[in-house]
């Protein structure tokens, strides 16, 4: 288990969280050059989140602060079962007319996303109810006007950026203030 542990580094500052719950969530971010650009972007279209690109691997759960440790124990454990893997990023597309999001889509990579992803979501303590079939993408306009919507979806429609995914980000929310990381996590060796 020590072996498992050395593959993640802490970024919580040794500060737990405080309450009894804590919200989490999973991401793999989007490097630079890259990850500004699509950031940049979602900020143009007028999005309100705007938060920085990524590639969700488990939305927003709320989960009780006792049961951390233990999700971070099984998330050291699903990074270190998975390979690193290319993430090819090409094109655009929607979820419209049942979510208004515009998104670049993950063009190879996917099954290594979604595997990721079903890995996580079995972690005990994790009970999270999907509203939708899970999806990789990066989200670059959501709840915006429909003119907006239209615009990112064309400026983006040639985006196209290949990377390796070396690993995941814990990633927590106080209610209080924004998303923080918490805990990177490498794929194994």
């Amino acid at each position: 288990m020590a072996d498992v542990a050395a593959r993640s580094v802490d970024r919580s500052g040794g500060v737990p969280p405080s309450g009894d719950t804590v919200q989490i969530g999973i991401a793999v971010d989007i490097p630079e050059p890259w990850g500004a650009q699509l950031t940049r972007r979602r900020v143009e279209a007028g999005d309100p989140l705007a938060v920085p690109a990524h590639v969700t691997l488990l939305g927003p759960t709320e989960i009780p602060t006792a049961v951390l440790p233990g999700v971070e124990r099984h998330l050291a454990a699903v990074a270190a079962a998975h390979l690193p893997f290319t993430l090819h990023l090409r094109g655009t597309g929607t979820f419209r007319p049942v979510t208004q999001v515009v998104f670049v889509a993950v063009a190879a990579g996917i099954s290594e996303c979604e595997l990721l992803a079903a890995a996580i979501a079995a972690a005990p303590g994790l009970h999270r109810q999907a509203r939708f079939p899970y999806h990789p993408h990066v989200t670059v306009a959501q709840d915006v006007a429909p003119e907006a919507l239209d615009r990112v979806y064309e400026d983006l429609a040639d985006f196209s950026a290949m990377f390796e995914v070396d690993g995941f980000t814990l990633f927590s929310h106080s209610g209080q203030a924004r998303w923080q990381p918490r805990r990177d996590f490498r794929l194994g060796d």
